[in-house]
């Protein structure tokens, strides 16, 4: 029986289409009700989408972040309703603070009663409307941990209530964004090592041929 050869244009086949798997599956991650989407940071308010971004102006300058924000200082969320409904509706944001660790997996329930997320919460922007589609929110934080973003729309007419939860760290570093490319580097490597393997032995097989 033949043993199948698996030469090196194979091996960076496998390793250029593994890699390409890492960084969709990196890019597809998100907090609750935030995902990126075609490059773009989407919140999710019930079945209604917007267009999720923060700045840090006075420490990042123009810098975007998506979800965790980098270090502490003033923050600013600008978040843009891609479905127009969402310009109809009154609309309030929250900040709570992680009191219960719950992490990325939070769920409104997982907040408790309206008096545990009030107890909870730093900052609170009341219900407004945004006939233009533009809902600018600024928050100054003061210390570094895990929090947890709450958005809240009510349809005026119907009383319907929709909500967004996205937990979200401040200052923290986030070791999950070093995985893929500690990976890659990796398979890289061994990639490399394959190779210079690879010809070494040929090399020895033509030597022990000639001679």
């Amino acid at each position: 029986m033949m043993k199948r050869r698996i030469t090196i244009r194979q091996i960076v086949s496998k390793v250029a289409l593994t890699m390409s798997f890492l960084a969709v599956c990196t890019g597809a991650l998100g907090h609750g009700g935030v995902s990126m989407d075609d490059d773009m940071c989407i919140l999710r308010v019930g079945p209604f989408k917007a267009h999720f971004t923060g700045y840090q102006p006075e420490s990042r300058a123009t810098q975007e972040f998506c979800e965790d924000i980098p270090v502490v200082s003033k923050a600013i969320f600008v978040i843009d309703f891609i479905d127009d409904e969402l310009r109809k509706m009154d609309v309030d944001f929250r900040v709570v603070k992680d009191v219960k660790a719950i992490g990325v997996k939070a769920t409104l329930a997982d907040l408790g009663t309206k008096a545990d997320i009030e107890a909870a919460t730093i900052f609170y922007e009341e219900a407004n409307q945004f006939p233009r589609g533009t809902m600018p929110i600024t928050v100054n934080f003061s210390n570094e941990g895990k929090y947890i973003g709450l958005i809240t729309a009510v349809n005026s007419e119907t009383g319907r209530e929709y909500t967004s939860v996205f937990p979200f760290s401040v200052g923290v570093v986030n070791y999950s964004s070093y995985v893929v490319p500690i990976v890659l580097i990796l398979m890289l490597t061994l990639v490399f090592f394959g190779i210079f393997l690879y010809k070494w032995k040929r090399q020895e097989k033509e030597a022990e041929a000639a001679a």
